[in-house]
């Protein structure tokens, strides 16, 4: 049974976050499908992040996990090269939502392909609303994010047929599940 409702503490980042501040390319070489480097992995992500501008690192040093299941990003979030590494960082290092204005599209495919996290659109800019470590809480059937502190709530658009496949853990998963591919 999947997960319909999400909260915890947000990580806020700005518009244009890449591929190579959500993995640094020198662990590309870690491979996702070997479980101790899939760990390892998570303790990366988003390492590649400028410490001037994000003195709070979204997973402590020595940690493999994050604090922050929820990231919040401003447009264009996952652009950069097409490494299926980034959503699958995340998405170990305990992330379950990314929420952002915008999303290259080659990492909102990426990000359902790997089921590692859901990648949801918002109709409004929340990293002018919410800093890190403000609570938040995300409910996908109803595309909504209500801040803890303040009960505001605000909408995301629909996942429609990417939910399904991400609920799944990706697209091989939603095959098998659905009969497309055997099991």
């Amino acid at each position: 049974m999947s997960k319909s409702v999400f909260t915890g503490a947000v990580y806020v980042v700005r518009d244009n976050i890449d591929t190579d501040q959500i993995i640094s390319a020198q662990y590309l070489n870690l491979v996702p499908t070997i479980p101790e480097e899939y760990e390892k992995l998570g303790s990366y992500a988003l390492d590649g992040l400028p410490k001037s501008l994000y003195p709070t690192r979204f997973v402590k040093e020595g940690k493999l996990d994050t604090d922050y299941p929820i990231v919040v990003a401003g447009k264009n979030f996952g652009c950069g090269s097409s490494r299926e590494h980034a959503p699958i960082a995340l998405g170990s290092a305990g992330c379950k939502v990314v929420l952002a204005e915008s999303f290259a599209r080659i990492f909102f495919r990426n990000s359902v392909a790997t089921g590692e996290l859901y990648p949801c659109e918002m109709t409004e800019r929340l990293v002018d609303v919410l800093k890190t470590g403000d609570e938040v809480t995300v409910d996908l059937d109803v595309q909504t994010v209500t801040v803890k502190n303040t009960g505001k709530v605000f909408k995301f658009k629909p996942l429609g047929d990417v939910r399904p496949v991400v609920d799944a853990g990706g697209l091989f998963n939603y095959a098998r599940q659905s009969g497309m591919i055997a099991k």
